[in-house]
């Protein structure tokens, strides 16, 4: 059995459990060759599965999620419309933020096991790849890859991988886009606490008060997966 994460390879802050591909995007190898499975079948199925984004580091991360809070990158709502963070209050604009974007050391990308995919083979020429709901949507680009892999899981083909952000719980939006390799990244899911992220964070997040404050209400709502997301093992 693969040896556990450590908490410093759970949280994004060591990156020494991956293994980078052709492509240039990182994994860790038991997801790579699985994720290799997939693609083969994909390919013979007429598509190009191909990677959008892999593993995240925490600094990448934070960098992302302080620009947010900090008003220098764009937050959106559900309609894809940036909002006026300046009309919300704190709460408000956390709730907003994470929406679509993890709190540092809780992102599913810093395993190595969790990607964002879409149909290379279905991008017409000069598109920027968009990872939004309109392209996953029926009759979007990438529909029916999509409908591929909805029929691949269902019959347990799927060589381990299953969307975490399949259904809208009131907390991260639904990612049809993301897969998570499930035989590592359920193991990850249990290891991470509170504690650990306190020790993250160290005073470098922005909003990191509330955060502290509300902290396991927040990991049940935007961290916290549920438990039906795959197949038991």
């Amino acid at each position: 059995m693969t040896e556990p994460l450590t908490i410093a390879q759970l949280t994004g802050r060591d990156d020494s459990h991956l293994l980078t591909l052709a492509d240039g995007h990182r994994l860790h190898p038991e997801a790579a060759a699985a994720f290799a499975r997939l693609q083969a079948d994909a390919r013979a199925s007429g598509f190009d599965l191909a990677i959008a984004s892999s593993y995240r580091s925490y600094d990448r991360q934070l960098a992302i999620f302080n620009g947010k809070a900090c008003g220098q990158r764009p937050v959106h709502d559900d309609r894809g419309e940036v909002l006026d963070l300046q009309a919300l209050t704190a709460r408000q604009k956390l709730a907003a933020i994470l929406r679509f974007s993890a709190l540092p050391g809780t992102s599913r990308h810093h395993w190595g096991t969790d990607l964002d995919v879409f149909d290379a083979a279905a991008v017409p020429e000069g598109y920027q790849v968009q990872l939004d709901p309109v392209e996953v949507a029926p009759g979007g680009l990438f529909d029916a890859l999509h409908r591929w892999l909805d029929a691949r899981m269902a019959a347990g083909e799927s060589h381990g991988f299953y969307r975490p952000y399949a259904e809208d719980r009131g907390g991260v939006a639904v990612e049809r886009w993301h897969l998570s390799y499930a035989p590592l990244a359920r193991r990850c899911e249990r290891l991470l606490r509170a504690a650990d992220l306190r020790q993250c964070w160290r005073g470098g997040l922005e909003l990191g008060e509330l955060v502290e404050r509300d902290l396991d209400e927040i990991l049940a709502r935007y961290v916290e997966v549920a438990d039906h997301w795959c197949p038991d093992p």
